[in-house]
């Protein structure tokens, strides 16, 4: 199974552009605690756990497994609200709760219907680097059985609570600018309810992969 192609469809389907099978997380040093590093790291390992456990939990105990590690590791509403842009501020307060709160569990259940086997790839550490906004881009490489190699780029910004992912590049392609794309697409097309609908479905997909 190639693994970048299929990272570029869950990115077009908006499943937070990482995808397929890891078995270890490798790190150049222990990083800081609580650095942007650290957070990516402790993510990775999560998913690790996740997929080792795959067939044992089955879709359901990874998503109870998965959920914390994500709230912890993702800014997910601020996520939510860039995604829609200004369109964000046109939505009343519980058209903002919804769709947050149906963001989230696309995010999360994304994962879990991803994340659930491995075959020998690992997490590699690459570099952190800072960026413009005090953010912080933590880059990584997924290294596969064989040698072929996928870049995973985060993006991460701090918060209240402590560095937090924003955005995620598979080989340089953003979930974030896929996301955008696609939702204010349909939101403008379609209307609110039809966004909600889809996202919804995508939900219902990711248990079924």
């Amino acid at each position: 199974m190639r693994i970048l192609p299929g990272i570029k469809s869950v990115a077009h389907f908006c499943i937070i552009a990482v995808t397929l099978l890891v078995t270890s997380v490798s790190w150049a040093q222990n990083p800081e605690p609580g650095s942007p590093e650290q957070v990516v790291r402790r993510f990775h390992e999560s998913l690790l756990e996740a997929m080792r456990e795959g067939s044992r939990l089955g879709y359901r105990g990874r998503l109870e497994l998965l959920a914390p590690a994500i709230d912890r590791s993702h800014d997910l509403d601020f996520i939510a609200r860039t995604t829609l842009g200004s369109h964000w501020t046109k939505l009343d307060p519980e058209q903002q709760r919804i769709f947050t709160d149906t963001f989230r569990q696309l995010s999360i259940s994304s994962y879990a219907g991803w994340f659930k086997s491995h075959e020998g790839e690992r997490f590699e550490f690459v570099e952190q680097q800072p960026m413009p906004r005090e953010q912080v881009l933590v880059r990584s490489q997924l290294v596969q059985a064989k040698g072929e190699v996928v870049r995973f780029d985060y993006v991460l910004r701090q918060t209240k609570d402590g560095w937090r992912i924003i955005n995620i590049l598979a080989d340089g392609v953003s979930d974030l600018a896929l996301k955008r794309v696609e939702y204010r697409a349909v939101l403008e097309r379609d209307g609110f309810p039809a966004l909600i609908d889809m996202l919804k479905k995508k939900i219902v997909q990711s248990e079924q992969n």
